[in-house]
């Protein structure tokens, strides 16, 4: 009988041992593979639609002839802008650039991100991008790799390293082709340094881009453009084909000589500016910069057609 007894609470013993093994290890799995992954990384893989509540003239028809205002300019800046002309697009040369990687998310930039991941390791490598209009595509490192030497070819993408602060992604870019601020001649060096945060609100995204740039610009210049997921959204293929679209003799570049472009002031005339306020500055970006603008000469308004 004591036998018995004995066998029954061993083997009792032995069975609860069992189950709690199995539960130890049930529960660890479940917990590996629990919701919310660690902390300071986050997926922003989707497709992406640009919404246009920011700036939406200035992203969709384009800005004004000499229209700086907000922009803290160098003179050489303004000097370069103020040559430009829009018929330069014409040219079979400059028909198929896609934005640089600072200014695509402001243009007609229906959206992809996704991931690109270690097989053995299942560590993040890389984040991708592919942006619908002239189909550029971008890569973000993600696995600690150095930025290239100053030599090293420049892109119109650059050579860009990202880091998370939080839920945040955090993107250094240096290698940039020289590119534009704003479309109307407002040019960003290749020397810039552009830093960029991703940032999820719900189903929303924020793209802040942080333009230094030592050759053309007095002090940072900072903006934001939001994009909201799109599970349904397909980009199309956007196959460019530079062609003749004007005729010119060989040699010849489209282009405003210094100090002679007519265009300058109808921007100021057209909406009542003073024209020394369009010429830009890094003061034109403050709001106390309004107390002056009140005490600059108004300009004849323009003549209508």
């Amino acid at each position: 009988m004591v036998k018995s007894l004995r066998s029954i609470l061993v083997a009792g013993l032995l069975a609860a041992a069992v189950a709690c093994g199995a539960f130890i290890v049930a529960t660890s799995r479940v917990s590996a593979q629990a919701p919310g992954g660690a902390a300071g990384t986050f997926n922003f893989s989707g497709d992406y639609a640009p919404v246009f509540h920011e700036d939406q003239p200035e992203r969709g028809a384009g800005p004004d002839i000499g229209d700086y205002l907000g922009i803290p300019m160098t003179e050489g800046a303004r000097l370069a802008a103020d040559t430009w002309t829009a018929s330069k697009l014409t040219m079979p040369e400059h028909q198929c650039k896609p934005h640089p990687s600072d200014y695509s998310s402001r243009g007609p930039a229906n959206l992809r991100i996704w991931q690109e991941i270690d097989g053995p390791s299942q560590q993040l490598i890389a984040f991708h991008t592919h942006i619908s209009w002239q189909a550029p595509e971008r890569t973000i490192w993600m696995d600690g790799r150095p930025h290239p030497p100053a030599y090293a070819a420049h892109t119109w993408q650059g050579f860009s390293t990202g880091r998370f602060d939080g839920d945040a992604l955090v993107i250094t870019t240096d290698h940039l082709k020289t590119g534009w601020i704003r479309r109307n001649g407002v040019l960003r060096s290749d020397l810039a340094t552009v830093t960029e945060t991703w940032t999820r609100h719900d189903n929303m995204l924020d793209w802040m881009v942080y333009v230094d740039d030592p050759i053309y610009l007095t002090e940072p210049f900072v903006r934001t453009t939001d994009f909201v997921e799109n599970k349904r959204q397909q980009i199309a293929p956007y196959p460019c084909y530079p062609v003749v679209e004007i005729d010119r003799p060989v040699g010849v570049v489209p282009s405003n000589l210094f100090g002679q472009n007519p265009s300058l002031d109808e921007f100021s005339r057209k909406y009542g500016v003073p024209y020394d306020a369009t010429r830009g500055g890094a003061e034109t970006m403050l709001p106390e910069y309004v107390e002056k603008l009140n005490t600059m000469p108004k300009p004849q308004p323009a003549k209508s057609r």
